[in-house]
């Protein structure tokens, strides 16, 4: 999946995150232009996985 299907589909990809990811909240996920890497931090944080590892997770969805 590439990153411009990501963003358009993010509120799709979002609600299955929370679905998988009981812990996330609206905030961790919420997307905001340019700053796309501030939120990848987030979730590597919170789940404990690499940026790679969670790019791989979003474009299973």
């Amino acid at each position: 999946m590439t990153e411009s299907s990501i963003k358009g589909n993010w509120h799709e990809l979002k609600g299955k995150l929370k679905q998988k990811y009981g812990q996330l909240t609206d905030d961790d996920l919420t997307f905001t232009e340019g700053k796309e890497e501030e939120m990848m931090g987030r979730l590597q944080q919170k789940l404990g996985q690499t940026k790679e590892q969670l790019r791989d997770e979003i474009s299973k969805l």
